[in-house]
């Protein structure tokens, strides 16, 4: 088990393991795009889209490309530094269960954090209907919830709270300090998040505290497990979470 979590943990594995998540995500909205008369996709996507299209990105394959060419890259280092040798798929059999294991937990610890905080301050927990997404035919709810796993960890986690806790070290703040600064600004990025644009719900007290308590725990679950369980076990939550509102 301590071989298992410390692999799992390494860019390499990481990485590639988040990989096929990128490309199901991309595979699927293109899917979707043939269907539809409106182009899907995740609004972290666009975001993101919109920053490397001033460098000269703009097609979706060019995208995916450098995406997947800066991943190489990463795995390419580490693998010079012989951190990793060889890859053992049984590490990444086991950062799917894992995944799938934070997934399926996830709802309750934050919920019940939810509550606790809101109860605490006076407020009632209402109940959660699910928001546009579950207006969404099923296929396109899947697809925007495997966007939101690889991108809106990529976007809130790797860019914005690695870029803050930077720039806070490089103002002179703690290593401590400058983590908890961050991890708080960009879970406070990531719930309002959900409430711009055309796809943005209704803004909520409870909905936006749990996923602001959400981006903590997401922030929590990235440096301690990396990149790749994060991404997934954002994805797989909101997959499941959607089956659960279109099955009741």
């Amino acid at each position: 088990m301590r071989r298992y979590f410390e692999l799992s943990r390494t860019q390499t594995y990481s990485l590639l393991f988040a990989i096929p998540l990128l490309l199901l995500y991309e595979a699927g909205a293109a899917w979707v795009a043939t269907t539809s008369d409106a182009p899907l996709r995740n609004g972290a996507d666009v975001l993101i889209r919109a920053l490397l299209a001033m460098g000269g990105l703009h097609s979706t394959v060019g995208f995916t490309a450098f995406l997947v060419a800066v991943a190489a890259f990463a795995v390419a280092v580490e693998w010079r530094r012989r951190k990793v040798r060889g890859l053992e798929p049984g590490v990444f059999a086991g950062m799917m269960a894992e995944s799938a294991l934070y997934a399926l937990l996830f709802g309750m610890v934050v919920g019940t954090a939810t509550q606790w905080v809101l109860e605490g301050a006076g407020f009632r927990l209402a109940a959660d209907q699910g928001g546009t997404m579950a207006q969404l035919p099923l296929a396109e709810g899947i697809v925007l919830s495997l966007g939101a796993g690889i991108y809106e960890e990529l976007l809130f986690r790797v860019l914005l709270a690695g870029g803050l806790f930077v720039l806070f070290r490089s103002g002179g703040l703690p290593r401590t300090r400058s983590g908890v600064f961050a991890a708080l600004l960009s879970a406070l990025a990531f719930s309002a998040f959900h409430y711009v644009g055309p796809y943005g719900d209704p803004w909520q007290l409870q909905s936006f505290t749990f996923r602001f308590l959400a981006g903590l725990t997401f922030s929590g679950l990235f440096l301690l497990r990396g990149f790749g369980i994060a991404a997934w076990t954002h994805a797989l939550y909101d997959v499941f979470l959607l089956l659960f509102m279109v099955g009741g």
